[in-house]
Formats: structure tokens, sequence, C-alpha cells
């Protein structure tokens, strides 16, 4: 993409993207606290997703869009069970455990794992600054993780979780990176989400969610609401809207720009966890949180502009992120290749 001045507008849409999916991690909390287990939530958002973006791929590219050849249905299927699926469900699992805004930071470590498979097995120039990157985030994590809020160590499953999270949603990143070179991305995003619903359909048990538990009253903020008004939200304003702004966003600037201003999801999650959640970290943490949100933009800088710029094409509404968290759910090219911003 060419160099050029950003209009106020795009800047506006990606701040609003890393503010719903960061703030979307204190939902996701609220649902799961609530009764709905981390399956059952992630195939409601998966079905959401999949629902609002065969909607729009409907007016975005009707023929094309609904169909696949066999390899790319193999493609698609891989992105869904791996970075859709599994991505969602860790991210899910995982801050049942511990604090969202850790589960967010861990996860975004994916951007390092891509810098170093880039690296290693596509054979890509990387910047030097990733292996300080790498340092970064290994002395920021390892400051967070030594001691919790309370004093006591982070949950060592909750961790290991998020960790795994981490792994998908790097391969999530790969994946779609290379798919929507070929297909509309949001095709990719209506099949990839397609696929990640069929499974958690049939594993989730959502059919045993009783209908007194969607209509149980939560607390959002000292306002009392059903269960199914958060859960409506995480699949909605928490994955679709996001990923629409985020693509909006990327039609004016580069991915790695993008990136950047993604990584403002971290503070997002941390800010509204604590207002919300009451989860409040120690000072040391905080300075560790620093570290590693320092290492994160380094990394995601760290791929050679040849490497990391795509091709800008039509946008086709839901995205395949410049690196957006787990909650994350869809995928977003500055066009119809390219480097991604993470769900919760």
């Amino acid at each position: 993409m060419p160099s050029r001045h950003v209009p106020i507008h795009a800047l506006l849409a990606a701040f609003a993207a890393a503010f719903l999916f960061g703030s979307n991690g204190s939902v996701v909390k609220v649902v799961t606290d609530s009764g709905i287990t981390p399956e059952q939530l992630t195939f409601f958002r998966c079905l959401a997703t999949t629902v609002c973006a065969g909607v729009a791929l409907l007016f975005v590219d009707p023929g094309k869009g609904f169909r696949l050849s066999l390899r790319e249905t193999g493609q698609t299927i891989a992105l869904g069970l791996i970075g859709i699926a599994c991505v969602q469900w860790f991210y899910a699992s995982a801050i049942t455990l511990i604090p969202v805004g850790i589960v967010l930071l861990i996860e975004y470590t994916a951007v390092l794992m891509v810098a170093v498979v880039a690296r290693f097995v596509f054979k890509e120039a990387v910047k030097p600054r990733l292996w300080g990157a790498i340092a970064l985030v290994l002395v920021g994590l390892t400051i967070v993780a030594a001691q919790g809020s309370d004093g006591a160590a982070l949950n060592p499953i909750g961790a290991l979780l998020a960790f795994a999270g981490a792994v998908c949603y790097a391969a999530y990143f790969l994946l779609a990176e290379r798919q929507v070179s070929t297909r509309n991305p949001m095709s990719v995003t209506f099949w990839s989400m397609l696929w990640a619903s069929l499974i958690w359909g049939v594993f989730s048990s959502w059919w045993a969610i009783e209908p007194s538990t969607l209509t149980a009253s939560v607390s959002t903020g000292g306002i009392t609401v059903p269960v199914w008004v958060p859960l409506l939200w995480a699949g909605t304003m928490g994955s679709f809207l996001p990923f629409l702004l985020s693509y909006t966003a990327l039609r004016y600037m580069s991915a790695t720009s993008a990136g950047i201003i993604a990584s403002s999801e971290i503070i997002w999650a941390f800010g509204v966890a604590w207002a919300w959640l009451g989860q409040a970290l120690s000072i040391v943490q905080l300075m560790g949180v620093a570290v590693v949100a320092t290492g994160i933009v380094l990394a995601q800088t760290a791929r050679s502009s040849r490497a990391s710029d795509v091709t800008s094409t039509s946008p086709a509404t839901v995205p395949i992120p410049v690196i957006r968290p787990p909650e994350q759910t869809s995928v977003t090219p500055r066009g119809n290749t390219g480097e991604h911003t993470p769900r919760a």
C-alpha cells in the first residue's frame, strides 16, 4: 500500500476494534461465571459470527464466496478447527483460572511465534529487533507470572491453557495469511467459522443449557441483565463488529501500523477487567505488562516490509486480523493477503 495520510475515521476504527476486543474478555468472564461452559460459549460465538459473515457475504461475494475446491475445503477446516475452535476454547477456559488481561498478554506471544516461524520455516527476512523482542517478552512474562495480584503464584493450569491458545493463535495467523491470498477474506471467515461452529455444535452440549440459565440475572457494571444479553454481545459486539472495524481501518493503513494499534487491546483488557471485575494487578506485575507490551510491538514490526505488506483490494467486511486476541474469531488482511492484527 502506498504511503499516505491516515484519515481520522480509520484511526478511530482501529482503536474502537481494539477496545471492543479487549473489553470482550470481561464479558466472556461474566458469561462463563454464570454457568455457561467455555465450550458452549465458544459454540455460540462462532455461530453468531458465522451467521453475520454469511449474511454479509450474500451482498459482497455471493457467487464464488460460497464455493470451495477440495483443497480449499481442507485449508478452511484446518483454520476453523485449530485457529478458531481451539483458540477460543483455550481463551475461554484460561480466563476462568487467571485474570483476563494476563491471558490476553500470554496469547499475544503468538506474534513472536509467527515471526520466528517466518524466519526459520519460510525463510523470510526479519529484523534484528526480533531477538530483543523475544527477550523482553520472556522477561516480562516471568515478572507477571511470578506473583499474582494476591501474592500467590499464577495458576499453572491457566497459564498452560493460555500458552496453548497462543500456539494455536500463531497457527491461525499463518494459515489465514496464506488462504486470503486466493479467496475473499469474508469467505474465509465464513467457512472457517462454520467448521468451528460444527465441531463445537457436536462437543459443546449446548442443548444441555437450561432456559433458566439464559434468563438468570448477572451484574454488568452495576446493571443487572439476563445472561443471554452478554452472551449475545460476545458474539456480535465482541466478535463480528470489531473484526469489521479493524478491516475498515486496514483499508487506509499498513498492516504493521494497524497491528501496533491493536496491541492496545491488552491495555483495554486490563483496564476493563480492573474496573468491572476488580482484577487488579500489583505494581510489579504492571511493570511486567509494560515490558511484554514493548516486546510485542517490536515483534510486530520485525518482519520485513516485503513479507508483511500486502496488495490492497476491495474490502469484504469481517477480517482476518493484524494480530487480534483469541477471542478474536476471524481474519483481517489489509486486502486479500497479509499480516494480521487479535479473540476472547
